[in-house]
């Protein structure tokens, strides 16, 4: 298909119709409400459903049962309605169904609630993080991807700018942009056909194991099984990201989405003038680039994460760099008087004097 200039909403949702989601269920709250106006004019034509839940307790659960049938599905919200999605997600999880989950974040915010989640048990969804539109259509066909291998919820972070910036896109069709799995490929869902035989299949966060009266069940040994597919899940999915400029660098910038695009064009400015400084945008959240991060930081003088909150991703930059040299906080609370995100401080040339700043204090130690 011809490259065309798309808003970042519309490219998301047309892209995720064209690996074959079939479902998308999700209750209006900006600036998700934008990627659910676009499904429900999109899927209908390719024989697909669109519902406007009540709720988005109602949503994930339309979801669930959507995805449990084998279909290509997906939901989504802002920060606020996925906490109230937190125990479903965990529950599909244990249960291993695949599930894609937009969330347009109001700002950064999020991202403990995204990398490490507010359910129960032990359970981990991936986590992808584009900063552009372009990178946004190249991710979703993989979280699909990632959703069917590991029967397990992926989640696609984003934030008002992405779904709202235009840019020229190319959505791929189906029999390039992804690998797809369809229906009858996957033998755990529960197509109907199995109904009344004795044999009935069964996904359930308790178990696979169809129960019957007087006859007990392990839960511990599902809940093992299910801790063991995390495990694996978690091992076997290659992190990446986006490095630039580590190599001589005395200071390294962390940052993702979409401040990490503004940090990498920053950086890119600063190196053209002589400045040491490298930058590092990590794309998965979970499982997190660790080896990227130490090998960007081997070298350098001091390590800055930049972030639309108070400091959260930085743990994950110091469970990495582990004290082989100082990590500095040097992002903080910027947005709008709604909470989009949409703030002050989200600029270049703040972005930059703040990078500069820390620059002199690394250069005068």
């Amino acid at each position: 298909m011809a490259r065309r200039l798309m808003e970042g909403s519309e490219a998301i949702a047309e892209a995720m119709v064209a690996v074959d989601c079939r479902f998308f269920a999700g209750y209006p709250m900006t600036p998700f409400t934008e990627i659910l106006e676009r499904m429900a004019e999109f899927l209908p034509p390719v024989g697909g459903v669109c519902m406007n839940a009540e709720s988005e307790l109602e949503a994930i659960g339309m979801a669930w049962g959507a995805a449990a049938t084998g279909a290509r599905a997906a939901t989504g919200s802002t920060g606020q309605g996925l906490a109230l999605m937190q125990e479903s997600i965990s529950e599909m999880c244990t249960a291993r169904i695949p599930l894609v989950v937009i969330n347009m974040g109001r700002g950064q915010g999020d991202y403990f609630q995204a990398t490490r989640g507010g359910g129960h048990g032990d359970y981990r969804t991936p986590v992808l993080a584009p900063s552009t539109v372009a990178e946004a259509v190249e991710l979703v066909p993989l979280a699909f991807d990632l959703a069917d291998r590991w029967r397990n919820p992926v989640l696609i972070y984003g934030d008002y700018y992405l779904g709202h910036t235009s840019q020229a896109v190319e959505v791929q069709s189906k029999d390039h942009a992804s690998t797809g799995r369809a229906v009858a490929d996957k033998p755990w869902a529960l197509d109907g056909s199995t109904g009344g035989s004795g044999r009935a299949k069964l996904l359930s966060s308790l178990g696979e194991a169809k129960q019957r009266d007087g006859v007990g069940y392990d839960l511990a040994e599902h809940l093992e099984r299910a801790g063991a597919a995390t495990l694996e899940m978690g091992a076997g999915i290659e992190p990446f990201c986006d490095v630039g400029h580590c190599d001589d660098a005395d200071l390294v910038v962390v940052a993702f989405g979409t401040i990490g695009r503004f940090v990498r064009w920053v950086v890119k400015e600063l190196r053209s003038e002589g400045h040491r400084v490298g930058y590092v945008r990590p794309i998965t959240l979970f499982p997190f680039p660790t080896e990227a991060v130490v090998e960007a930081a081997a070298g350098a003088r001091s390590v800055a994460v930049y972030e639309n909150n108070l400091g959260q991703m930085i743990d994950d930059v110091r469970l990495s760099v582990l004290g082989s040299c100082p990590v500095e906080f040097i992002g903080g609370l910027s947005m709008d008087s709604s909470g989009f995100g949409v703030g002050p401080e989200i600029d270049a040339p703040k972005i930059r004097a703040r990078i500069l700043a820390e620059l002199e204090r690394v250069e005068a130690r």
